[in-house]
């Protein structure tokens, strides 16, 4: 800048300082000759940035420095500059910082003096590209209109007119208000809506709009208050996709929720209506269930009761059998003793008959002997009578005896008969308590089954209920839907 004041441009110098324009004035060997405050400011702001990939770079000190700072590799530049002939427009990107420059070749009398090179920030402008193409496209697939923010349209893509039926100079001057029905046009809504638009807010929705031949069109839209650089709405740009279609199916669709929505409420009520009888039916089989496990305990306890007086019969009638048999055996050897006293009886008759033998012979030599046997003929009396007497006596008892044997062997008869009895009806006795403790177990058996089912009924019957609190879900969740599907057919 010193340099380039000592050459006594003054008014130049005054007029560079005072540009907005961020200059900078290089001589013939590329050395920064002068900075005006512009691009000074500049330079101060983006100098942390560019220290980041610059680490000599120091704002202060530009000047008297050479423009090879902002390079890594400055032999490319220098060569184009050489050969630079005439204004030369270039980006380049240092860093996080995009610059555009403009460098202007100096010549005095045909040779090279210096560069002047403008310097501006390109992020502003990439962005406004950005933003350009990125409007372009939406332009190129979408429905766009401009309107004053007093609704009156400024201009409008292809995409949109086409939708709506409307040449540009039919609708250019017009207010928006064409595109809706008169009754809306009048609304408090609807001016509320544009005064909203002019407050600067956000407007976006599915709106139904009126197209030139007066079908409906549906389309889901924004518009969008665009502001100037003092905050105030300047027009307001409207982004629209047509939805008609959409909003027919879901039209269709809203009619065939309703029908199907309809007959599920039908089911639903029905699927509470058997629910309800299943769970009364369950309720009364369980009552029965209950029942009937009980009446099972009952039996069961009957049963066992039973079988524990037919294992005492058992016992019992094996008692008998033994007692008969004993029984039995004593009346053998009562008849066999009677059997052994018949052959003393007969020894004693014997005797007894040998004895009147003797005292018939006695009787015979005291006759002889005459009244000397006298006395012996009446001794020998006295041994006949008690020879008598013994042989009655004998005759009594063998009488008894054969009596003592004739019912020792109807005793041994009947007592054989009863044993046989006793046989069977302990044959009885053991198939009847086997039968019993047979019965025991599948009573038993039958007990806990019917005390499962009791359980497995009462679970049914829970389950019923579950079921039938699931049908009422079901039927709230259906009103749910029914809710959501009325949302989404809006």
């Amino acid at each position: 800048m010193r340099t380039f004041a000592r050459s006594g441009n003054t008014s130049e110098v005054a007029a560079l300082a005072a540009l907005r324009t961020n200059v900078m004035i290089a001589d013939a060997a590329m050395n920064i000759t002068y900075m005006n405050p512009a691009l000074t400011r500049f330079m101060q702001e983006a100098e942390a940035d560019l220290k980041a990939e610059l680490p000599r770079f120091d704002a202060a000190k530009l000047v008297g420095s050479n423009i090879d700072i902002f390079h890594k590799d400055p032999s490319h530049q220098r060569r184009m500059l050489a050969a630079l002939d005439k204004p030369h427009e270039a980006t380049i990107r240092v860093g996080k910082r995009v610059f555009d420059l403009l460098v202007t070749p100096l010549a005095k009398a045909g040779q090279r003096i210096g560069f002047v090179v403008e310097w501006a920030d390109a992020q502003e402008r990439l962005l406004n590209l950005d933003y350009s193409a990125q409007i372009a496209a939406i332009s190129r697939s979408q429905a766009v209109i401009e309107f004053q923010p007093d609704g009156t349209i400024v201009t409008a893509n292809r995409n949109f007119l086409d939708l709506m039926g409307y040449s540009l100079d039919e609708v250019q001057g017009r207010h928006h208000g064409i595109f809706v029905e008169p009754e809306t046009r009048t609304s408090r809504e609807y001016n509320e809506f544009w005064d909203r638009l002019r407050r600067g807010e956000y407007q976006a929705a599915q709106f139904k709009r009126l197209a030139r031949d007066g079908r409906s069109v549906w389309i889901e839209g924004s518009y969008n208050p665009i502001l100037d650089r003092h905050g105030k709405v300047a027009k307001i740009v409207k982004f629209a996709t047509d939805v008609t279609a959409d909003v027919k199916r879901l039209t269709e669709l809203k009619v065939l929720i309703d029908e199907n929505f309809a007959e599920v409420d039908r089911a639903v009520g029905r699927s509470n209506e058997e629910s309800e009888q299943a769970r009364v039916a369950a309720g009364k089989t369980s009552d029965s269930v209950q029942s009937v496990a009980a009446a099972a305990e009952e039996l069961a306890r009957s049963v066992n009761e039973i079988a524990a007086s037919m294992s005492k019969a058992r016992a019992t009638s094996d008692e008998a059998q033994q007692q008969t048999q004993a029984a039995g055996d004593l009346t053998q050897r009562l008849s066999d003793t009677a059997t052994a006293m018949s052959g003393i009886v007969g020894l004693i008759q014997n005797i007894a008959s040998q004895i009147n033998l003797l005292a018939l012979n006695a009787t015979i030599e005291s006759a002889r002997a005459g009244e000397a046997g006298r006395g012996f003929a009446v001794v020998a009396q006295e041994v006949k009578n008690l020879a008598n007497q013994a042989s009655r006596a004998t005759d009594q008892i063998a009488s008894e005896i054969g009596n003592v044997q004739s019912v020792s062997a109807q005793v041994v008869g009947s007592l054989s008969t009863i044993l046989a009895l006793v046989e069977t009806m302990r044959d009885y006795v053991v198939r009847t308590a086997a039968a019993v403790e047979e019965q025991s177990v599948v009573t038993q058996d039958m007990s806990a089954n019917m005390q499962d089912a009791a359980g497995a009924v009462g679970a049914i019957a829970q389950n019923i209920g579950a079921i039938s609190q699931a049908v009422g879900s079901v039927s709230q969740a259906v009103e749910t839907t029914k809710g959501a599907a009325r949302v989404l057919a809006r």
